[in-house]
């Protein structure tokens, strides 16, 4: 799915445009008990808690691509009889009425979700009727071929409220506030079947993480059963690494800043493509080439590349570049500098020694205190 998919799935979670047929959900305990279950028809939802819904779906399909929501596909063995895209399929197929798939459904979140508090599973089952689109582009409501039908699943976690005081209106008077337990935004969550092409994908799931380096391998696993993809944390160690054993010895500051220049400079021209930049083995090869990485360098890429990604990895851009800072660490000053201005600090050899040289005008900032960089010589008398 690109963003463009995403944000059209997004748009069905308004009072307007609302197609949810059934919402279930589970709430668990710290000590994995099942303490309250729920199944009903969404509209009979008062409107104001049907709100709050609307708000934590849209959060569950929402961050960035490659990095929050990622893209999964389905190994064939878990479309095959007792896999997981089969129990998926009866789920949905089911549109949440078989109290028995449910009780599963939420037993396997319980086994391989980790967390040590309460939190809330709520699954859906929605139908969106999907409009054709002319050669403008433009939305044809009367023109659709195909209903979507579809699962959202959001996990979210349930969280004492802070004590403190409150004004109690009633009786005019400044009292303890009673504390609730109140459902957070979710932390985990997925969309199944995928929206690819504007069309269904059985052989696809969109997983939704609040935390890009807590992926949970095992939710994964076990209840979506899909081909994890790395994770945007490991995807830039990866990278680091490929830059640094590429170059070995003999990296220097200009190379790895023209790497990561390159990397922004492609980032930039496609930043209105609705796909994430995606790059492959082939690909970050030509950004060493054009980055000034030498011949004798790039003769260990493949290995390296390979070694550190493996051999048909794909790392998305955004995802390894460093498009807000630009840090210049020694053991005892860091340096920050506006990325798109890295080309200010310069290495010089001065008197023997290795520097880094930053041309400033008139006057620096020291702690908040507008200086001079240098003291103004005393006039004579």
């Amino acid at each position: 799915m690109n963003k463009k998919e995403v944000l059209e799935i997004r748009k069905q979670f308004t009072p307007a445009n609302c197609a949810i047929t059934r919402i279930c959900g589970c709430y668990v305990d710290h000590e994995k008990t099942k303490r309250l279950e729920s199944k009903e028809a969404f509209l009979s939802l008062p409107e104001e808690e049907a709100f709050k819904y609307f708000d934590i779906f849209k959060k569950t399909l929402s961050g960035s691509l490659g990095k929050n929501l990622l893209n999964m596909e389905f190994p064939l063995e878990q479309e095959m009889p007792g896999g997981t895209q089969e129990f998926l399929l009866k789920l949905k197929n089911s549109k949440l009425e078989d109290d028995m798939l449910l009780e599963e459904f939420y037993d396997k979140i319980i086994e391989n979700y980790e967390y040590e508090e309460n939190y809330y599973i709520i699954l859906i089952h929605a139908m969106y009727d999907i409009p054709g689109k002319g050669t403008d582009e433009l939305e044809m409501y009367d023109a659709s071929d195909e209903v979507f039908e579809y699962l959202i699943c959001s996990i979210c976690p349930v969280s004492l409220s802070k004590a403190g005081l409150c004004y109690n209106a009633e009786d005019n008077r400044i009292e303890d506030r009673i504390r609730d337990w109140i459902v957070d935004k979710p932390d985990k969550g997925f969309l199944f079947p995928a929206f690819t092409d504007r069309s269904t994908d059985i052989h696809g799931v969109l997983y939704y993480t609040k935390k890009s380096q807590d992926l949970q391998p095992e939710l994964i696993n076990q209840v979506l059963g899909a081909k994890m993809p790395m994770s945007a944390d490991s995807q830039k160690e990866t990278f680091q690494m490929i830059i640094e054993d590429t170059l070995g010895e003999d990296g220097d500051y200009e190379t790895v800043r023209n790497i990561h220049e390159t990397l922004n400079e492609i980032i930039e021209e496609h930043k209105d493509e609705p796909e994430p930049v995606s790059l492959d083995k082939t690909d970050v090869k030509k950004i060493f080439e054009n980055s000034g990485v030498s011949a004798e360098q790039m003769e260990v890429f493949e290995q390296t590349f390979e070694a550190a990604a493996g051999e048909k990895s794909i790392l998305i851009a955004e995802n390894i570049a460093e498009t807000r800072k630009f840090n210049i660490e020694t053991p005892d000053v860091v340096i920050k500098v506006n990325p798109d201005r890295a080309d200010l600090i310069e290495t010089r050899i001065i008197d023997g020694r290795q520097c880094i040289v930053i041309p400033v005008d008139d006057h620096i900032e020291l702690n908040g205190i507008n200086v001079r960089t240098i003291k103004r010589p005393q006039a004579d008398n």
